[in-house]
This record gives structure tokens, sequence and C-alpha cells, in this order.
């Protein structure tokens, strides 16, 4: 499998170093850079620009190919039909970069050498730490990195101007019997240890590989006609996990690591059900990772990095329905994990009703579009707070779901208090939205309906056959109209013929991973599993020719903004599974 750098990083499980063919931008040049994702910056962060030299310096352009466990560069003009290849040309320079673990990257050059520059903010700076090797010591990435010298020589430009100098570069010749050049990079942040044996390169490359190929073995399957998609959307899990370190308590999978380098407290619930049959710790702590930052409020934060949390915002309760969605499908969760969960879910839960209900109305709110996770829907064109169905919903599954813990705990109590306010709110839920043969979003206190057509207002379907008849197969009609919002490349999120609808227009338009997936889901609890296979047919054939971009062109079926996204990835590996293989 080979992947396009200028679109997915190459990056490995559990590490924050990614590499990416980058586009000129102010003070960067384009080119390839080894990047840090720490502290979740909305940029590339990139730290070293990595070039290939010949014996005078003089730079040389080159070809990369990607694959999970290398990259390799190939001088112009050079074969791409594997190193061996290029290496046999007579005079053809060729190199290769691994990370052989999570804090590493092994370069390694034949017949040329390799340049790093870096482009220093203020206090930056590096210095000979000891035979062979120089510490580069970034306060902009809040990270050390210490470059060694393998086999060849190492040359550096440093200046110093006691505060801020321009650029550390690092050149890398080759041994002038071997012809060969390698080199490290570790990254660390307070300490780092001499007198490491490194394994060769080779042995490296094959390790990385193989654990790859574990993970790969292990996503989950689905039809062979899929298996382009399935290897990418695997790559880009595996790779897009980082280390349980500072704000982040667990082992975390990024959204990705082009610039959406952070988890957003409903995305992580979507890359969890994609682990739960395969990984089922690694998905229990994709779902918990949020609650052990919860707020005493019940609060969740909108997003994690490793440096820090957002408060400004937050996201839809749906972790009631991915809980019961993932219970179905392990028996990884038993009584122990019910404990952990139920306290923190009930505070979330009690949150909304508490603090998200400004007219007292019973029905909680959205502040703003951002908390809905639809950040632009036109269910807020008339303004804000909104009260939305979709929020019901979610808060009905989730008080069920509350309900049926409680009792499995043996609080009899609790579970019949959760069971009545479920039951409660759906009451609320069709007096307060169902108008005539569709669902409204309303302003907050005056409750007047919102403008345009948007598929958010589907959403409540995921109650199946809680709702009434006559809704539910109104909300299925609406569903199947090839017209409105089913197009060859599934569901728009905001219908066609809407004045307000754009083809890249964010969540006035385009076609996502997560709206797919919930509305498959529930066209399948509403009785309509044709409809639910179809959706996720369409969807999938797109994401098997597009790749797994954060949204889709709902017409075209071309990949929009960041496209290497791992909730696109999850929801394709499991609607493969479960509706097509």
């Amino acid at each position: 499998m080979n992947f396009d750098l200028n679109i997915v990083p190459f990056s490995r499980r559990e590490s924050f170093l990614a590499i990416s063919l980058l586009p000129k931008a102010d003070n960067r040049g384009q080119g390839l850079y080894l990047r840090t994702v720490r502290g979740g910056d909305d940029k590339f962060d990139e730290a070293f620009r990595i070039e290939l030299i010949d014996a005078d310096g003089a730079a040389i352009a080159f070809t990369a190919e990607a694959s999970p466990e290398r990259i390799r560069l190939y001088a112009e003009g050079g074969s791409a039909q594997g190193l061996a290849a290029a290496e046999s040309a007579q005079g053809q320079a060729a190199a290769e970069i691994c990370l052989p673990d999570g804090r590493t990257a092994r370069f390694r050059a034949e017949g040329c050498g390799i340049r790093l520059t870096f482009r220093t903010s203020a206090y930056d700076y590096a210095y000979e730490a000891a035979d062979g090797c120089w510490e580069v010591n970034s306060f902009t990435h809040e990270c050390r990195f210490m470059l060694s010298s393998l086999a060849g020589a190492m040359r550096t430009e440093v200046p110093w101007d006691k505060i801020k100098s321009s650029r550390i570069v690092a050149e890398f010749v080759p041994d002038q019997q071997t012809g060969v050049a390698e080199f490290a990079i570790e990254e660390f942040r307070t300490v780092w240890e001499p007198g490491r044996v490194w394994e060769p390169f080779a042995a490296a490359v094959k390790r990385v590989r193989e654990e790859f190929a574990g993970w790969l073995e292990n996503s989950l399957p689905g039809p062979e006609r899929l298996q382009a998609g399935r290897e990418l959307a695997a790559y880009i899990t595996w790779s897009c996990l980082v280390p349980a370190e500072g704000c982040l308590t667990r082992p975390a999978m990024y959204m990705s690591k082009n610039w959406m380098t952070n988890i957003w407290s409903w995305d992580h619930c979507f890359n969890a059900m994609a682990l739960v049959r395969s990984n089922p710790k690694l998905a229990w702590d994709q779902f918990m990772i949020f609650f052990d930052r919860q707020d005493e409020s019940g609060l969740i934060p909108d997003f994690i990095n490793d440096k820090f949390e957002l408060w400004n915002c937050n996201k839809p309760p749906i972790h009631g329905w991915t809980l019961a969605w993932m219970m179905q499908r392990t028996d990884f969760i038993k009584e122990a994990q019910l404990r952990e969960v139920y306290g923190p879910l009930a505070k979330w839960t009690k949150w909304w009703f508490r603090y998200r209900d400004g007219d007292g109305d019973g029905i909680p709110q959205y502040n703003h579009g951002n908390d809905s996770g639809w950040d632009n829907s036109t269910a807020f064109n008339n303004g804000i707070p909104v009260e939305s169905p979709d929020l019901a919903a979610f808060l009905i599954l989730q008080t069920e779901l509350l309900a049926e813990i409680a009792g499995l705990l043996g609080l009899a109590e609790e579970s019949t208090e959760w069971r009545r306010l479920a039951e409660e709110t759906l009451d609320k839920m069709l007096a307060h939205f169902w108008k005539g043969d569709r669902f409204i979003a309303c302003r907050s206190g005056t409750h007047e309906p919102s403008e345009g057509d948007t598929l958010l207002l589907f959403v409540p379907i995921l109650l199946g056959r809680r709702l009434p008849d006559p809704v539910r197969e109104a909300l299925l009609a609406g569903l199947r109209d090839e017209n409105r919002f089913l197009t060859a490349n599934g569901w728009a999120t905001e219908s066609v013929n809407s004045p307000f609808y754009s083809p890249d227009g964010y969540w006035r338009g385009p076609i996502w991973a997560p709206s797919t997936m919930l509305l498959v889901e529930g066209a399948a609890a509403a009785g309509d599993r044709e409809l639910a296979r179809e959706v996720a047919r369409r969807f999938c054939d797109m994401l098997n020719r597009s790749g797994m971009a954060e949204n889709f062109d709902a017409i075209t079926g071309e990949g929009l903004r960041d496209r290497a996204f791992t909730w696109t990835s999850s929801v394709f590996l499991i609607l493969a599974n479960e509706y097509l293989n």
C-alpha cells in the first residue's frame, strides 16, 4: 500500500512525529517536512525540512513514495519500482525514512546526503551534546530533538546571536567507502540518555511492517472490492494514535495528523466503535478519555490534546447511543466498566437538563452550532440558542441506557427515574418539534422555526420503533427521496434543492461520516435495512475512490478539507463490515 504525502501524513502508532509534503506558505518553502503534532495548534507544526543533497551541498530534486513502514525518496528521473532498482542505477541517489518507535525517526541515504533545516523562533537553539550528537531545543514545539550520526558524517551550521538565530542546519554526508549516510532524530522533552544500541535499518523497517500488518489483520473486514479503502482506513487509524501524555490520560486517536490534531468529544465515539470488536481495551480508552477530564458540573471538554482542553463549546451527547452500540458487540464491558462509566455518564446527562434549558420548557438547547457538531447547519440560521430534536433524541437514548445500567448495578430506584425521564422527554420532543409531516428546529424562548432544510432534523430516526408510525414513515420517506438529500454518494447534509446548499458548505451540503453513520443506523432501527445498506454502499464506494476526507462533495464525491480523517476511516470500516460484508 502506498499513499500520497501531500494528503496523508507518514506517522505511526503512539507518536507525535509525522512527515508530510507541505505547500509553500509564509516563511516556509514547499517541500518534505518532519513535523510534531504536539499542542494541537491549527497549523502543520513543521520542525525540519528534509532535502537530498549532492557532494557539493546542492539540493537534488526527488519524488517520494510512502507506505506504512517507510518513505522512499528517489532522485529526479529515478525508478519508483523499489529502492533496489534505484540503487542499482548508476549514479542514482536514494534515501529511506522509518519511524521505528514513537519517539524516533531513522534516515538512510546511499549515493547522496540529507540536509535538515530547522527554522528557529525565539530562544530555539542547538549545541553539540556528545560525540556525533547535536541537541536542538525547540521552545516552539515544547520538546527537544537529538540528532545522532550513525554512518557517514554530520556537519552543522548553527548561527548564534544570544537569543535567536535564523535557522539551524545539519547535513549528513555519506561515508566515503560505503557511500551510505545514516542518522536518527529522537524526540524528547526532558533528558536524553546516550548509549542506545541501534538495530539495522532494514530490521526496523521489517518490524514496523509487521506491526502494521497485525493492525490491518485485526481491523474490521469488509468486501474484497473495498480492500484498498480498508487498507487506507486502517493505516490512518493506526498512524493517528498518540501516547498518553500531558492532558491525555490514555492513548488517544487524533482526528488527523494533518491539522485537526486533537480529539473532539463526539469524534472519539466513532473511533471507539470501530475498535470495540478487535481491540476492546483501546476502544474503552477512546470512549472514556473525555470522562477522565470531566468538570464537576458534568460538562466534558469540546476537545483535548496533550497540552490543553477547550471548554468554550461542547459536542452532542451521543455517548449513550455509542455505549449501547458497543455493549451489543463485545463482552469486554462488564460490571467494572459499567461502574466506571455510570456516574460520569449520569453527570453528563444531568448537565444538559440543568444547564441547557434556558426557557425552562424541559427541552435542552444548543447555545451554538458548534455544540451540535453540525457547526454551521441551517438549523441555526435564525439565531441562538436553538432547540433541536436531535439533541432530545440523543438524551432519550442516553437516559434509557442509564436506566439499563442502573438496573444491572442494582440501583432500582435510579433506574426507574431514568426510565421516567426518557419517556417524558420523548413525549415533549414529539409535541415540541413535530409539525405536520416533519421535525423542526426552533429558537429557544420564541420557538420560531429555523430556515433551511437540514439533514440534522432526521437524526431522531435513531429512536426507531419508539416513534409513532406516521412520524417514522415520514422520516424514512424523506431519507429515501433522491431529489432532496439522497445522492449517488449518500446523504447530503443540506437538501440539494435548498437555497442554502453549497458543495463545500461544511454542514450545508457535503456528506459527512458521522451523519451517515447515525442515519444508517437510524434507518435500520426504523425497519428499513435495505435503505441503510444502500446508503452504506454508496458512501463506502465513494470513500474507496476518494479517500478518507473530513467531508465530501455530495454530487461529485470529491474529498474536501482535511483528507486523512480518522472518524471517516472508522465509519468506513464499520459500515463496510456491518452492512456490506
